[in-house]
């Protein structure tokens, strides 16, 4: 029985129903089932920059349970064609990185993957719409965050003992 296992691929109409239950799935906080609808639409249709956006925050969506699936979600944000969506969505990855350290108690690393973020933000504030607010928004909402934390509030004022930056 289990030589005789084979995927099945999606009709061509099938993938905008497909991705509208995906985003479903993820509102419903169940990733993995968004990620495997996902998985079904690139099969069918690999430049499908919308299954790649919900691919992408999915996979975010659990790094609160593994931090390793990081880089997981920039590669897949790293086939947006779009370099606004691109920085836009690797900025939701290190924000997403950052609360999920924050979580461990890892306040340097949730620190310096917020810096991250921030810089991703204001990029894709400088290429999105004149009037694009989720840039500024999430950028908002991560200041907001490092003013409020005591943990970051710490590893703010202690810069000698920080991780090197990414880059450095």
């Amino acid at each position: 029985m289990h030589d005789e296992l084979a995927l099945k691929s999606l009709k061509g109409h099938d993938l905008v129903a497909a991705l509208e239950k995906a985003n479903v799935y993820r509102a419903l906080n169940q990733p993995e089932e968004a990620e495997s609808i996902c998985h079904d639409i690139l099969a069918v249709d690999p430049g499908n920059q919308a299954a790649q956006k919900t691919l992408g925050l999915a996979i975010t969506d659990r790094l609160a349970d593994s931090v390793s699936l990081f880089d997981e979600a920039m590669k897949v944000f790293g086939k947006l064609t779009d370099s606004y969506e691109r920085k836009y969505h690797e900025g939701i990855a290190w924000e997403r990185l950052g609360k999920a350290r924050l979580s461990r108690g890892e306040a340097h690393g949730a620190l310096t993957s917020l810096e991250h973020a921030l810089e991703h933000y204001e990029e894709a504030e400088a290429l999105g719409a004149k009037n694009a607010a989720d840039p500024v928004l999430r950028y908002n909402r991560c200041v907001r965050l490092m003013k409020s934390d005591r943990l970051l509030q710490e590893a703010i004022s202690a810069p000698h003992s920080r991780e090197p930056r990414l880059g450095d």
